[in-house]
């Protein structure tokens, strides 16, 4: 491959999760703490904002699609929290409980979630490696 046909990995665009139903997955992750960047409505989708980052979450309505609990193995999406343990309990305080955790990780500690569609969400921590988070 020469190098006008290389190309170069600079960071994510979104993260993709199927949803059964449109509204229900915008309400679930707003009680999770997401802040709704953008809705459109003819293409089923929503985009969920994570930080000050242009990537986020976006779902979108996949027709047919019912509600089923998480499948292990299954894929995760983890975001970096302040404090995963303050996380998981606002969580619960939002009626959504921990489907995992919080459980201590090499960084510190995580808390994962399931949505109604078994899509898992992680919220980690760096508690343990503050120098490898974004604020060190």
């Amino acid at each position: 491959m020469s190098d006008e046909e290389s190309y170069e990995l600079l960071g994510f665009d979104n993260v993709l999760l199927p949803v059964g139903d449109l509204d229900e997955a915008v309400g679930f992750y707003e009680r999770a703490g997401f802040v709704l960047g953008f809705r459109l409505e003819e293409a089923g989708i929503a985009l969920l904002k994570v930080g000050g980052e242009t990537a986020g979450i976006l779902l979108r309505q996949e027709e047919g699609l019912g509600q089923r609990p998480p499948v292990w193995p299954a894929p995760r999406v983890w975001l970096e929290v302040t404090d995963a343990r303050v996380a998981a309990r606002r969580l619960g305080d939002a009626g959504i409980p921990p489907f995992d955790g919080p459980f201590s990780v090499a960084t510190g500690w995580t808390v994962e979630v399931a949505d109604p569609w078994g899509n898992v969400i992680g919220f980690t921590d760096y508690s343990k490696r503050p120098e490898l988070g974004r604020r060190p």
